[in-house]
């Protein structure tokens, strides 16, 4: 298949709405991306004209964004470009939407803690709190043995 992959650097610009669909779950919201270029003459960065995308998350990836986004946090959006006409009220309108495959925080903007879902379909927040072994899932290798721990322990009890 021939889709369109863009990758967009932006804020959020509405509150996502999550909703069950016939499809499936999904998030959306709107995301507002502004060009910023600098500005030899004055020397200041100045912003350009602002675009506005509709993106849609489905499933995991929509429930997490529920969880983790909120209006005015930048952004990194990857995803599918669709672009479709509509009319309303009388005139024809195009759409720009983006059909999420990846969501982030856009760290050179800010700080970001994340957790890992658990297995399984993520909660919404609001639908309950993750148990301690939820939140933090204890990773030990096949053996039972923590390479670090005894690695710390060999350190610490070496002649």
């Amino acid at each position: 298949m021939n889709d369109t992959m863009v990758t967009l650097v932006g804020n959020v610009a509405t509150a996502v709405d999550f909703r069950d669909t016939v499809a499936g779950k999904v998030a959306r919201f709107r995301f507002a991306v502004s060009a910023r270029r600098w500005d030899r003459e004055r020397a200041v960065w100045t912003d350009g004209p602002t675009s506005f995308y509709t993106v849609s998350a489905w499933r995991s990836l929509g429930a997490n964004v529920m969880a983790s986004v909120a209006v005015g946090e930048p952004l990194v959006v990857h995803g599918r470009l669709k672009v479709r006409e509509d009319e309303r009220d009388g005139q024809r309108k195009t759409f720009v939407d983006i059909d999420a495959l990846a969501v982030g925080h856009d760290l050179t903007r800010g700080t970001s803690a994340f957790r890992r879902s658990p297995r399984g379909e993520p909660r919404p927040a609001g639908e309950g709190d993750l148990t301690e072994s939820e939140a933090i899932p204890e990773l030990v290798p096949a053996d039972g043995k923590d390479p670090w721990t005894t690695a710390a322990h060999q350190l610490v009890t070496a002649p």
